[in-house]
């Protein structure tokens, strides 16, 4: 017994469906919105204390010198050195260890290897980046990027 598909029958199931995920759209949008307050951290950002302006620094220091260049943060970048969303756990949850090591780059590389330029930042440079490498490890990225070695 086959039955006739009506084009009355294609509009309903055409509207029906714009209908639902539009609304199953705009739900995802409303839990996203709700959720990222806790997951990303913003409290840390706030400009009036000293760790949110070491931050916003620190994220100055990344842009100007390029670092996404060579590193992926969170997922995004370029895949030619470490990904640094989780370089604090991997450093022992300790600034001072991020600091050592971006002051102990050898000025000239390492003969026949990539590595990291020695920028010469000054201490106050060097906490501010470790300051925004800290606060990007501590955003709850629901497991992403996958597969993060440390």
């Amino acid at each position: 017994m086959a039955q006739v598909f009506t084009k009355s029958m294609a509009r309903n199931i055409f509207y029906g469906g714009s209908v639902f995920f539009i609304l199953l759209f705009l739900a995802l949008t409303l839990d996203t919105s709700f959720a990222l307050p806790e997951r990303d951290q913003r409290h840390q950002l706030d400009l009036s204390t000293e760790v949110g302006q070491r931050i916003a620094k620190g994220k100055v220091l990344w842009e100007n010198n390029n670092c996404i260049g060579c590193h992926t943060l969170l997922g995004e970048g370029a895949y030619f050195a470490p990904e640094l969303g989780n370089v604090y756990t991997r450093f022992g949850n300790s600034k001072e260890a991020i600091k050592a090591y971006i002051q102990s780059r050898p000025p000239m590389g390492i003969p026949g290897r990539r590595s990291m330029p020695q920028f010469n930042f000054t201490d106050e440079e060097l906490d501010a980046i470790a300051e925004f490498l800290k606060y990007s490890s501590e955003i709850d990225a629901a497991g992403w990027p996958p597969n993060i070695q440390g």
